[in-house]
């Protein structure tokens, strides 16, 4: 299977590490465009969607092999009974925990794009842990939503005034260059143009938790974080 790489497999499940640009189902649209879910029906002769995650979000995403294992599994989305991990890089320092808790609606005047508001729309709780503050005035950080709203990180985390350290849609699409927080910068011998560390969204899907369909137990599939966010931690740690 093309740019797949397995991370989990038992008799009902299958557990994905998404790269960044790979649609979760085909677009409506564009049919030719690759998805995982096309990839996998290459391989698998049954196979079911249970949750999606952005395009241009990597990291964890799980199918089912069978109907049973498709209901009971999304049942737990549904009912938000799973644990889900996200690991994102931001703008700004973040206080050690916290919950943000904004209803998340469409935004009116921005088709495809959400917003969060205190009175109206759809409940929605992000939970987050800071796991380092930078000097740079960037920071890592872990989210646990404990609701499945469209584009609910990215929202919430701007509507707290951090907003992702690239994001096209709510915040900057700059790529992250070494040289925006490195102040003697120096290009190499034969470098003409410097090169971005990361140059997509900042969120990753790092983990998954959720009850087994055999025995209850529970099954944890866990993404390593890619090298382009690796290089920009790394990097940003030496400051």
């Amino acid at each position: 299977m093309k740019n797949l790489e397995i991370i989990f497999e038992d008799d009902n499940y299958i557990g994905i590490n998404k790269p960044s640009g790979m649609l979760t189902i085909p677009d409506r649209f564009d049919g030719n465009l690759p998805s995982v879910i096309g990839e996998l029906k290459k391989k698998y002769t049954d196979v079911f969607t249970t949750h999606r995650i952005d395009k241009f979000t990597s990291g964890v995403l799980c199918f089912a092999k069978n109907e049973a294992a498709h209901k009971h599994l999304s049942l737990q989305f549904e009912h938000h009974t799973l644990h889900k991990t996200y690991t994102t890089l931001v703008h700004g320092e973040t206080p050690a925990e916290g919950i943000i808790n904004y209803k998340i609606i469409e935004d009116g005047f921005h088709p495809g794009r959400m917003e969060a508001s205190e009175k109206y729309g759809k409940d929605a709780i992000t939970k987050f842990k800071t796991l380092r503050n930078y000097k740079a005035n960037i920071s890592l950080v872990e989210a646990y939503p404990e609701t499945g709203r469209t584009h609910q990180i990215r929202v919430h985390f701007l509507a707290i005034g951090h907003p992702l350290l690239i994001d096209e849609m709510y915040g900057t699409d700059q790529p992250f260059l070494l040289s925006s927080v490195k102040k003697k910068y120096k290009f190499g011998k034969f470098q003409e143009n410097e090169n971005p560390l990361m140059s997509r969204l900042s969120l990753h899907a790092s983990k998954l938790s959720f009850k087994n369909i055999v025995d209850e137990k529970p099954i944890i599939i866990e993404a390593p974080l890619p090298k382009d966010f690796m290089a920009v931690i790394k990097q940003l740690e030496k400051l």
